[in-house]
């Protein structure tokens, strides 16, 4: 079993950023690729951005590609996601993802609770 926390959402400005992070526990960190996705109200859960088990392929859906940045700490079994430029558009419910494979599909293994981002215009 993997739990995954994650924290730093909030309100924000277009244009302002946030940094979210998620703790993970429960077995190695190193052995799951990592990700995040976001739902939005009325809309499906998409796909934001993924970081391989090894740390050596970062991936971004085209709408966030240029402004988020994945990264991950394995000292401290965090991954992280800044968030620069935000629009008013990534307004959602953003969740941590670990998988055994890849976290670019939806069908990931282990989701967190959901931490939201609210960005204002």
């Amino acid at each position: 079993q993997v739990l995954l926390v994650e924290s730093g959402g909030g309100l924000v400005q277009a244009g302002g950023s946030l940094r979210l992070s998620c703790a993970a526990s429960g077995r190695t960190f190193s052995n799951y690729a990592m990700g995040w996705f976001r739902q939005a109200p009325g809309k499906e859960r998409e796909f934001v951005a993924a970081i391989s088990r090894s740390g050596s392929g970062t991936y971004y859906s085209d709408s966030v590609k240029g402004r988020f940045t994945i990264s991950k700490d394995n000292a401290k079994n965090t991954v992280y996601l800044q968030m620069n430029s935000l629009k008013p558009e990534d307004t959602a419910v953003y969740y941590c993802a670990a998988d055994r494979f890849s976290t670019r599909s939806i069908n990931v293994d282990y989701w967190g609770q959901g931490t939201q981002v609210t960005v204002s215009s």
